[in-house]
């Protein structure tokens, strides 16, 4: 007979990372995160026991992709278009929302990795229901809309020593 385990929700913390953001963020500030870093800094810092980062699917990345499963990422994949310009497009705001929404039950904080506005009703639900614990913005410009939950935020470039790509 197997015995079930059971998880402990009152202290569960999950993260759910807009990628493109997250890096298009960092890199405005003129360095490269490591996200085998940023994985383990999120794990350790704010006891993020699973990681969901959100990011568009482009044939040929494969290597990425193993490489930031093999760093403890749960990648959710959007699959992307080209826009008129030749631009690859790959917006993951409604797969983020959507599976915030679907791992409810599952944790009892969430860390929310983005500073787009888009966000703002998932962030407001999240802290009337008290499971918000940290918005962690890739740089100073983040949107307005945010800046009432400026208790939560924090700002990347505080740990950029810590999380920089080294060469």
């Amino acid at each position: 007979m197997s015995k079930k385990i059971k998880i402990d929700k009152k202290n569960t913390t999950y993260a759910f990372i807009d990628s493109q953001n997250l890096n298009l963020g960092v890199k405005s500030q003129g360095w490269n995160l490591d996200f085998l870093r940023f994985r383990k800094f999120i794990k350790d810092k704010y006891q993020v026991s699973k990681a969901f980062l959100f990011i568009g699917f482009i044939p040929g990345n494969e290597d990425l992709y193993k490489r930031l499963t093999e760093s403890g990422y749960i990648l959710i994949f959007k699959p992307t278009v080209k826009d008129k310009g030749k631009k690859i497009k790959g917006n993951v705001d409604a797969e983020l929302v959507l599976h915030t929404m679907l791992q409810f039950n599952n944790y009892s904080n969430a860390v929310i990795i983005s500073g787009d506005g888009d966000f703002h009703c998932l962030i407001e639900y999240l802290e009337s229901k008290n499971k918000l614990k940290k918005i962690i913005v890739p740089n100073k410009k983040y949107s307005s809309l945010l800046r009432k939950y400026s208790q939560f935020i924090v700002n990347i470039d505080l740990f950029r020593n810590r999380l920089k790509k080294r060469k």
